[in-house]
């Protein structure tokens, strides 16, 4: 079952998040709306950190 937690949080999450964030920063910084492109950037960057925060507590 630890395999399924490996491959959500390692491949799928991350990539959700990270389409979303750009999504969300392109229409921020076309619409010049801060809080849109503030948020895509949180999103971002929880996709690039997040695996490794859970990943570490999943393999251990």
């Amino acid at each position: 079952m630890a395999f399924v937690g490996i491959t959500l949080f390692s491949h799928i999450l991350p990539v959700i998040l990270g389409f979303f964030g750009v999504l969300l920063l392109i229409g921020g910084t076309l619409d010049d709306n801060k809080y849109k492109f503030s948020f895509g950037v949180l999103l971002f960057i929880l996709a690039a950190i997040l695996p490794y925060i859970v990943l570490r507590f999943i393999l251990l």
